[in-house]
């Protein structure tokens, strides 16, 4: 058996155990282990291997971003920043047809911003927004639908966790993954609020208008905001702007693990201020971001032991050099992988989806010409893979983020919920295609700041 017959025997075998439920982590690492076994002929050499692998995979410096960014999102959930978030919003474009839903994504879009987490987005949004969706007659369909929605902006809007572990997987600068997010996200925002105007346009009865707030009142409820303004700024500003109006010769005053470490004390002392973070919540907050950063780490040694099994075997290099062989035109290629991604995300979350396809897409993406740099390559793909498998979250039956609302709002039937997100779903899938035939929409941003 060729290297590349038993990596794709293992793939299979691998999956198998993932929709017989086993958990992700532990399918992958078995996986792993077993096939660098037969690879290595010898229990002896695997153990040995995995005793190096478990030191230099979490000995990363890189890797401790990813609790500190955890815990700044524990404490933006926390300390009230989403109500203050959808009150502006609200304020701003309640008064239109669908407006609050519009609203909603608004507040998801700047509760993204310091949070980085969909799930606790989705979540956290869907606790502050959806009453005042359903006490103003809103459709259930179409309140559930945009929260669902809204809450990916969580992991496309910079800081992302999966931006963070896809840029240490493939060896890319994580500030430029950052700002080549931003526009995307954006776009998604926007793709959004279309989405619901058209709605409403095609169902009158599924949204109502509320009075037009004063102008006074709405410059109040900005000023509100202006915490997720500074934190943002602050991050992002600190470790991409450059300074060197300040300092010659500095072009960022912290590094991204520094910047997220500077995001999670601000937004706690936000939560002290505000009286949200109490002493409960704080260690609420610490066991929530412990918990996360155990399973997400988990995860991660799962996928390094399937990565190392795949690097014994070379399947990826020759997978990509049969591709690349073959003659299939690029975009093609590319098309199937988006694909892919969008039925994995049927079943899988989308950290699995990201640690689990990475090594083996990426050497074949980068195998391929686009008329781009191998750099602007790897973003673009990135972006992209992180659009795909935001999809993932609201696609029927097992979308993450649709389970969350469901558990918000007990009492509406999920069927309402997979109706109300369908023309969301849309929307990504029109952002995705546009993305796709114009990378420039992407690395537009990189090329101004880099």
């Amino acid at each position: 058996m060729t290297g590349l017959e038993l990596a794709l025997a293992a793939f299979g075998v691998m999956l198998v155990g993932i929709f017989l439920r086993v958990p992700i982590a532990l399918a992958m690492g078995l996986t792993g282990f077993f096939g660098t076994w037969m690879v290595l002929g010898h229990p002896n050499a695997t153990l040995s291997q995995m005793k190096t692998l478990t030191y230099d995979t979490f000995a990363s410096y890189s890797l401790s971003i990813v609790p500190l960014f955890l815990l700044m999102g524990q404490f933006a959930t926390k300390s009230g920043m989403s109500g203050a978030l959808f009150e502006a919003a609200s304020d701003w474009l309640g008064h239109r047809k669908g407006g609050v839903a519009m609203a909603a994504v608004g507040a998801c879009a700047g509760f993204g911003a310091v949070c980085g987490s969909s799930l606790a987005t989705a979540s956290t949004m869907g606790q502050v927004a959806l009453p005042e969706m359903r006490k103003r007659g809103y459709a259930d369909s179409l309140s559930t639908g945009v929260l669902a929605a809204g809450g990916t902006l969580g992991i496309l809007i910079p800081p992302s966790v999966i931006l963070v572990i896809y840029a240490i997987l493939t060896e890319q600068n994580i500030v430029k993954m950052f700002i080549a997010a931003l526009v995307p996200g954006i776009l998604a925002a926007l793709g959004y609020m279309l989405t619901v105007a058209i709605f409403v346009r095609l169902r009158p009865g599924a949204a109502t208008t509320a009075p037009r707030t004063p102008y006074r009142q709405r410059f109040r409820t900005l000023i509100r905001i202006w915490p997720v303004v500074v934190i943002f700024a602050l991050v992002m500003g600190g470790i991409a702007a450059d300074w060197n109006w300040v300092q010659p010769g500095v072009q960022a005053l912290f590094t991204p693990t520094e910047g997220a470490a500077v995001g999670a004390v601000a937004t706690g002392l936000y939560g002290i201020a505000t009286g949200g973070l109490t002493w409960p919540a704080f260690k609420e907050s610490i066991l929530a971001t412990a918990s996360a950063s155990a399973m997400i780490f988990f995860i991660i040694f799962g996928a390094q032991l399937f990565n190392s099994f795949l690097a014994f075997t070379q399947a990826p290099q020759q997978l990509a050099a049969w591709v690349t062989g073959q003659g299939f035109a690029p975009l093609m290629v590319l098309t199937v992988m988006l694909i892919a991604y969008l039925i994995f995300g049927c079943v899988m979350d989308s950290l699995s989806m990201i640690l689990l396809t990475i090594p083996i897409f990426f050497p074949i993406v980068m195998a391929l010409d686009f008329g781009l740099t191998p750099e602007q390559t790897a973003i673009w793909f990135g972006i992209l893979a992180l659009i795909v498998v935001e999809v993932g979250l609201i696609t029927p039956p097992v979308g993450m983020n649709l389970f969350i609302i469901n558990q918000v709002a007990r009492d509406i039937p999920i069927s309402r919920t997979y109706a109300g997100v369908a023309p969301f779903v849309l929307s990504d899938l029109v952002r995705v295609v546009i993305l796709v035939a114009f990378p420039g929409i992407t690395l537009w941003l990189v090329g101004v700041m880099f």
